[in-house]
């Protein structure tokens, strides 16, 4: 691929990118060097295909991906988890992430992982904490973190925290893009703008899109588990999930499986050179067959394309795709044990 090539495939199907010229005049001298980085604390959910799809972009696009657990971000998050139970949920993702990356046949020889504590720890970046927070107000931070660290009257420090250290990790981890969900927008700008007050370079900064849940309410949270599909969830789970998801004929906006397909299931195939298929029997019309997601939409929206069908092909889909990781994981049962205990009992 010519400059122009891999510009294109780093940056299809994202939400915002920030300082697009720098990238495309890095990538006509050489390939470019990415970090994302993800708190090891929850379990990832099929909503994790998001950021690991799109760093596989990256990937096959030549550019040297850096993936950092943030591991003392999560210590830190309430004191919730112990450093032992960090250790194996460390390698539970790089595990998952490693297994989601090869389904689609993606290479893994520019990949690397990183955790927090390999640096955050050190005389020189603590001292640049220190820097930071002496140019930085605590408006500043509070606006900063306002999308991704949880707002109360009485704010933690370790949450005001959080913007200046997510910044200094692209200087310490020697990158030219971060990249995050667009929900970590301010969190960036912050960077674009205190990195150059403490003598570092600004950044380009990639954003990918939020996919919402699967109910009515349009968010994913793990306290509605109906709106996310676990790798853990069994066929049956994953049908009777998506059976009950909120899917109004023609509606398009706020619809959780629409966006599921949009941003999982048609980079997969774009991946892999597959169409979606609807599998019918030939008395309700039999097989339909859409080699974009637009085609699919557009079906949708002028209700040529019902719901109960468009929710019986993602499903067989999602099967399709999820199956082979959950019984990857499933062989690493005591890792497993180790990093989620109420999950593996």
């Amino acid at each position: 691929m010519n400059s122009q090539e891999k510009y294109e495939l780093l940056t299809r199907n994202l939400k915002e990118v920030v300082g697009d010229d720098r990238v495309k005049s890095i990538l006509d001298e050489r390939d470019l060097k990415i970090y994302f980085g993800t708190a090891t604390t929850g379990v990832p959910h099929v909503g994790y295909f998001v950021p690991i799809l799109k760093i596989g972009d990256f990937l096959k696009a030549g550019a040297e991906v850096t993936i950092l657990f943030a591991d003392l971000h999560a210590y830190l998050d309430n004191m919730k988890s112990t450093w032992e139970l960090l250790e194996h949920r460390v390698a539970f993702y790089e595990l998952l992430i490693k297994e989601m990356l090869s389904s689609v046949g993606v290479p893994l020889e520019k990949l690397k992982f990183v955790r927090g504590t390999d640096f955050q720890l050190s005389r020189e970046y603590t001292l640049d904490v220190y820097k930071l927070s002496a140019t930085s107000s605590l408006r500043n931070a509070q606006h900063a973190g306002a999308e991704v660290v949880k707002q109360t009257d009485n704010p933690k420090i370790s949450g005001l925290l959080y913007p200046g250290l997510q910044a200094l990790d692209e200087e310490y981890l020697g990158v030219d893009v971060q990249f995050g969900g667009v929900d970590q927008r301010k969190i960036f700008m912050y960077a674009r703008e205190f990195l150059p007050k403490i003598g570092y370079k600004k950044r380009s900064h990639f954003m990918s899109h939020l996919i919402p849940g699967l109910g009515e309410s349009g968010k994913m949270s793990s306290s509605e588990p109906n709106s996310k599909i676990d790798f853990f969830d069994t066929d049956k789970q994953i049908r009777k999930k998506i059976s009950k998801a909120f899917c109004q004929d023609g509606v398009v906006e706020g619809n959780g499986l629409l966006a599921l397909l949009k941003y999982v299931l048609f980079v997969k195939y774009e991946h892999e050179g597959e169409d979606f298929v609807i599998e019918r029997p030939e008395q309700y019309g039999g097989n339909i067959s859409f080699s974009s997601y637009d085609e699919v939409e557009n079906s949708f929206a002028s209700k040529e394309l019902s719901s109960i069908d468009l929710k019986q092909g993602i499903s067989n889909e999602i099967i399709k795709f999820v199956t082979p990781i959950r019984e990857k994981l499933l062989e690493n049962s005591e890792l497993g044990k180790k990093a989620y205990p109420e999950i593996f009992k």
